[in-house]
């Protein structure tokens, strides 16, 4: 990635920014960011790096813009992150997943066609997730030739801009490259998500969601090793392959957010010395709610030598210490842009 020219869909979104400030911070590249700035695009998100890279204000779907973007910035690659993201936002509003998940990629996949044909040395990498399979039972994984069976509208737009990508591959010839991630997890997380929301109710002692009883498992991927990842699937992995990125720290949504509370007991105890695990509410699960995610990285591991250096549990830590200690990130969030999250009916 040495001072390649990178464009980054969704750079302040919470994946893309940790990927921006790898980029410019470790890897000496040149980003353009080109970001809606929708409710969860956070500028504030790539502070690190302010000065170092630039920022588009444009949505992907204006073919005009993206094909003047890619003129002008001159790309060497593109990393795809720009997408609605939030399952039970996609049962609410479904039309802005497929607008933006699916008409947008299409519409970039053409800005990278047009411009690949007259440069030829290009790649074009979609980063998408593990959802689009469906649900796992208790045993196996999800490898790169398991049948895509999406349950919910954002599944299904992620699900379909995957065959959208492959097919520009298959079609016209488009270099591209395709992963998909497990769980995120780690600092810049937008608070409407499972692990800074719980860390953040603990901080204000109010009530913790879990879904049902909490018993749905997933894959946990510290957001770091996942960008080491997408850049090395950028520089050596092969045109028209799929890698799978995961973590293989499987949890259950239970597990995890006891796994919070004990650590938030011990860096921030409540003033009354109570337990935060007293906090947990249970309540209604979301339609369509899968049971079972899990990745198998092993093609990536074995083909590209890829290795996650965090576990759950380090990586944890690090991500509620990052909170406690960036409420400037996280306080104009909770106190006005963000006005909360569809949780269900308490028990």
């Amino acid at each position: 990635m040495k001072n390649k020219r990178c464009i980054v869909t969704g750079g302040c979104g919470f994946i893309g920014s940790a990927l921006v400030r790898h980029l410019v911070k470790n890897e000496g590249a040149r980003v353009l960011v080109i970001d809606k700035l929708t409710y969860a695009g956070v500028p504030e998100s790539l502070k690190e790096v302010e000065g170092r890279c630039e920022l588009l204000v444009k949505d992907i779907c204006d073919q005009q813009a993206m094909d003047a973007a890619f003129a002008e910035f001159r790309p060497d690659t593109v990393f795809h992150l720009a997408a609605e993201s939030h399952v039970d936002r996609s049962i609410d509003g479904p039309g802005e997943f497929v607008r933006t998940n699916v008409v947008g990629t299409a519409t970039l996949l053409q800005a990278a066609l047009k411009w690949w044909r007259e440069h030829e040395s290009f790649v074009f990498q979609h980063i998408s997730t593990d959802e689009v399979y469906g649900a796992l039972g208790a045993d196996g994984f999800f490898t790169e030739r398991t049948p895509y069976s999406p349950h919910s509208p954002y599944s299904a737009s992620k699900a379909s801009s995957d065959h959208m990508v492959r097919a520009w591959h298959d079609t016209y010839g488009l270099p591209v490259k395709i992963t998909n991630c497990s769980n995120n997890y780690g600092p810049y997380h937008f608070p409407e998500k499972l692990i800074p929301l719980v860390i953040l109710n603990c901080l204000e002692d109010k009530p913790l969601p879990v879904y049902g009883k909490g018993a749905n498992v997933r894959d946990w991927l510290y957001v770091d090793d996942h960008v080491k990842a997408l850049c090395l699937v950028n520089e050596k992995g092969a045109p028209g392959e799929t890698y799978n990125v995961g973590g293989h720290n499987e949890r259950t949504n239970l597990e995890v957010v006891k796994a919070i509370c004990a650590i938030m007991d011990e860096m921030k105890p409540r003033p009354d010395g109570s337990p935060h695990e007293s906090l947990i509410t249970y309540v209604a699960d979301r339609p369509g709610h899968d049971l079972r995610y899990a990745i198998d990285p092993s093609k990536l591991m074995n083909e590209l030598g890829w290795r996650p250096e965090e576990n759950f549990d380090t990586g944890i830590r690090k991500t509620v210490r990052w909170y406690l200690d960036n409420e400037w990130w996280w306080g104009p969030i909770r106190a006005g842009r963000y006005s909360g999250q569809r949780l269900g009916r308490a028990k």
